[in-house]
């Protein structure tokens, strides 16, 4: 059996970490290279790094986000997914060149699907994740909302299948209802989507403890559960939920022992 997938997730807003809830409220946790070194180095089986900057602010203008991108991928251990601002195949080639070892698209799959396409005919289509923020609306059925916040009008379970068939090689699915919230993931939403494709998909969204890891392992088919705020409250957060999913013989890669200064001994 394919031993399911542990996924620290690092939202960057202007520059800084941040904690983010229903994607409209952000706490401003650090700088973000320190960050991925530690997070990495506590058993993550990947790590997944989106900047959230509105496009608008200053910063977005500013920064140097490939410096960043490479600080980054010079600092952390497993593989990285890399997301937020990619708009075509060049900006996609940059931050493959410069350390990631994948892409997530999520705006850019609605404005320009046909990158989906272009990335996975030069690159993989492992190297393709499409991200998809959803929550019900007002009708009780689940809607696909660009970015987090502008309506498309297209079901989580339709986004899903087009962007496969464009090459999408992985799924990562986030509640937006549940985002921060420590209520527990959206196992309705994560079936849906799982369930109507072939590739495999990230669960994201919600956990709060480490049995809502448990619940998404034994009541869905996703190959890899995320989370961001949950691993950022203590020291060693993805080393023990590992260790607590291991002991309750989910399958997850066994965990190992940390030294003092919290790297694998």
């Amino acid at each position: 059996m394919l031993k399911k997938r542990i996924i620290p997730v690092i939202l960057l807003r202007d520059g800084k970490i941040v904690q983010s809830r229903r994607f409209s409220r952000y706490n401003i946790l650090g700088n973000p290279t320190p960050a991925v070194e530690r997070i990495s180095n506590w058993m993550s089986d990947e790590l997944i790094y989106i900047d959230i900057t509105d496009p608008e602010d200053d910063f977005a203008e500013a920064a140097d986000l490939e410096v960043l991108v490479q600080k980054v991928a010079e600092k952390c251990s497993v593989p990285l997914t890399f997301g937020g601002g990619i708009r075509d195949l060049r900006s996609a080639r940059e931050l493959l060149r410069l350390g990631a070892d994948k892409i997530t698209l999520n705006t850019a799959a609605f404005d320009n699907p046909q990158l989906i396409r272009e990335i996975a005919t030069e690159f993989g289509s492992q190297c393709v994740v499409v991200s998809i923020d959803a929550k019900p609306t007002e009708n009780g059925q689940y809607e696909v909302f660009k970015g987090g916040h502008a309506h498309t009008g297209v079901s989580p379970v339709e986004h899903a299948r087009a962007v496969e068939k464009l090459g999408a090689g992985e799924i990562l699915i986030n509640s937006i209802q549940r985002d921060g919230t420590g209520s527990g993931f959206d196992i309705d939403l994560i079936n849906r989507v799982v369930n109507a494709v072939s590739v495999p998909v990230i669960a994201l969204g919600g956990a709060g403890k480490w049995e809502d890891f448990a619940a998404v392992l034994s009541e869905t088919d996703a190959c890899a559960v995320a989370a961001a705020n949950i691993f950022q409250h203590s020291e060693n957060s993805v080393h023990e939920c590992r260790k607590y999913l291991f002991e309750k013989e989910y399958p997850v890669r066994r965990h190992q022992a940390l030294s003092n200064d919290n790297h694998i001994l």
